[in-house]
This record gives structure tokens, C-alpha cells and sequence, in this order.
């Protein structure tokens, strides 16, 4: 029977100059590979080591990618190792087979939104006149499944945010703030969700996850055994749960970490 490995990328595995957390000494800073450009720019790193763990993951278990991030987004990262067959974008609301959308599980999905929560355009709306110009940089629909701000994180109103929580909870969504994005995603919209489909699909009889933020605790709470790290939302709010590792590192050497829990845990007797 297959191990299925489903972790969260940004902040878990992947991590931008700003999440890095390099806080040793230059001279023992880790070797750093980049992993994404986006418009010529070098975007996301992991470690060297990190990378070769995740090489040797993708030979050891089934890895799938598991984000928050659109379509478009996830493609433009180049992990090493094997490609993924599966990879799971917009929270869970593309399921991806050889880099393929399955249209079936889309439609299953966009199905249970229209029954289950408010319309994404409500939420629109409301982010349209609520959302003070002085602190937002951008406002953004995913694949017409969630909406999300990048905001200057320094300006950004504690208040408004634990306001948007109360109005968004009350209509079926789900608010995460992490780094310069606030999200607001339909709670029927989930990374676990998938991952049991994918699972169902691959046979697999263990489920290991990882992840860092609020939109990854019911991931984590759909895997046989999962890590954290010491950083995100998660951290932040002292968040476990059985079956929940949290780790103490923070920053790029957590997602190092973190697959080194992921081989030795795949590799182990069942």
C-alpha cells in the first residue's frame, strides 16, 4: 500500500526571501535553491538539503503538492524530483492529474459551494467597500472560487480583521491571513477534501501532512500524522491536535524539517 503525502507549499516547503528566517550567522546560512520565477525574478527557495529530501520523497511515497495557490500560480513553481501525478490547487477546488484539471471533481465541487455557504460575489462586494485603499495593494478572485487581498501588512487593522472574520463565519467562509495576503475562502472549499480523493484514487493506507496556516488545519487533521512549524498561523495561535508534531524551526529550515519527518516516516514499517 502507498504512503500519500500531502503538504502545504508556501511557508511549509517553499519560502520567499522575506519567510526565510535566516537568522545564523552568514557564513552558516544554508545553500539556497530557487525554486520559482515569476516575471524574471527569482521567487521561492528551499534548501539544497530540502531538495534532495524531496527527490528522495517522490521515490518513497506519493507527494502532492496541496495550495492554496490558483493553477497558474502552482505552475510556474519547479519542484525537484519526479513530477507529482497529483497536485491539489485553489484549496481543493482543482484537483490535478498529470498536471491535467479533473472536470469532474471541479464540478462536484463548485456544486457543494452553491449549496453550502454565501456566493463568492457577496463577499466581493463586501470586501469592495470595507476594505480601506490606505492599506490594500490589490484585490484578487481565484479560479472564481475565493477572493484575497495583498495588503500592506504594517497598516492592516487588527480590528477589521477579526470583524471580517465574525461577518465572513457567519456566511460559510473562512478568514486566514498569512504574510501580505488575507484570504477569504468558502468553508466547504477544503485541502482535505481532496486529499481524501486522492487517496481513495492512489489505495494509499497512510496519509502524512504538513502545513502552516489556518487554511491547513483541516489537512492536518485528515492525515494519519502531520508537522507544523514554528511560524504561521498555527504557531501563532498555539494550535495542535492529536497526531500533530509541532515543530520548533521556523523558516526555511523548517520545510528541511519537515521532509526529513516525511522520509523517515514513509520509510518506516507498517
Amino acid at each position: 500500500m502507498p504512503v500519500l503525502v500531502a503538504s502545504d507549499l508556501d511557508r511549509t516547503l517553499i519560502y520567499s526571501a522575506a519567510a526565510l528566517a535566516l537568522t545564523m550567522p552568514d557564513a552558516r546560512a544554508p545553500r539556497l535553491l530557487c525554486v520559482e520565477v515569476h516575471e524574471s525574478r527569482p521567487l521561492s527557495y528551499m534548501t539544497e538539503t530540502a531538495a534532495q529530501l524531496l527527490t528522495e520523497l517522490g521515490d518513497a511515497a506519493v507527494f502532492v503538492p496541496t495550495t492554496t495557490r490558483t493553477r497558474k500560480q502552482y505552475q510556474r513553481i519547479n519542484l525537484p524530483g519526479p513530477p507529482p501525478k497529483y497536485a491539489i490547487c485553489a484549496n481543493g477546488g482543482h484537483l490535478l492529474v498529470d498536471g491535467v484539471t479533473d472536470t469532474e471533481w471541479h464540478a462536484r465541487v463548485t456544486e457543494r459551494l452553491a449549496g453550502e455557504c454565501a456566493p463568492l460575489a457577496e463577499v466581493q462586494a463586501h470586501l469592495a467597500v470595507s476594505a480601506d485603499p490606505l492599506w490594500v495593494r490589490k484585490h484578487r478572485i481565484a479560479e472564481d472560487l475565493f477572493a484575497y487581498l495583498v495588503v500592506e501588512r504594517e497598516l492592516l487593522p487588527e480590528d477589521w480583521v477579526k470583524e471580517f472574520a465574525v461577518w465572513a463565519e457567519n456566511r460559510g467562509w473562512t478568514v486566514s491571513l498569512q504574510g501580505r495576503k488575507l484570504y477569504a475562502v468558502p468553508k466547504p472549499l477544503t485541502k482535505s477534501a481532496a486529499v481524501r480523493e486522492v487517496a481513495r484514487r492512489t489505495g494509499a493506507d497512510l496519509t502524512l501532512a504538513a502545513g502552516d496556516s489556518l487554511l491547513d488545519a483541516d489537512l492536518l487533521l485528515a492525515g494519519d500524522r502531520g508537522w507544523r512549524p514554528g511560524h504561521g498561523e498555527l504557531a501563532d495561535s498555539g494550535w495542535t491536535a492529536p497526531a500533530i508534531s509541532a515543530l520548533p524551526e521556523r523558516g526555511v529550515l523548517a520545510g528541511e524539517r519537515i521532509l526529513n519527518e516525511f522520509l523517515k516516516a514513509s520509510r518506516a514499517p507498517r
